[in-house]
C-alpha cells in the first residue's frame, strides 16, 4: 500500500464561511468559521479539504500543526498528484 499524500494547510479559523482559498506557495489555504479552540477548526478543515478532494473525512488525518495555523494532513488512498488534480478542479 502507498504511503499518504501529505497535503501543507495554512488555516484562517474565525473566517466568515468555509472554503478553499487557493494557494500559498505549496501550502493550501483554508478558511473555517469555527473558532480556534478543542480541535474546532481542526476538525473542520479535515471535512473541507474531504469534501473538496471526494473522500470519505476519515481519510483525511491531522499528522502535524495541531496548535498552529500551518498544518500538514495526510490523505489515504491518494497520490500527491492526484490530491493536487482534484484541488484543482474544487469549487
Amino acid at each position: 500500500m502507498a504511503a499518504p499524500a501529505r497535503l501543507p494547510v495554512k488555516v484562517v479559523p474565525g473566517a466568515s464561511r468555509d472554503g478553499l482559498a487557493g494557494w500559498l506557495g505549496d501550502a493550501l489555504k483554508v478558511r473555517v468559521t469555527a473558532a480556534a479552540e478543542r480541535g474546532r477548526a481542526n476538525a473542520a478543515v479535515q471535512e473541507i479539504v474531504a469534501r473538496a478532494l471526494g473522500v470519505p473525512a476519515a481519510s483525511v488525518r491531522l499528522v502535524a500543526g495541531a496548535a498552529s495555523a500551518r498544518k500538514i494532513l495526510a490523505i489515504d488512498g491518494l497520490s500527491e498528484a492526484e490530491v493536487r488534480r482534484r484541488l484543482a478542479k474544487a469549487p
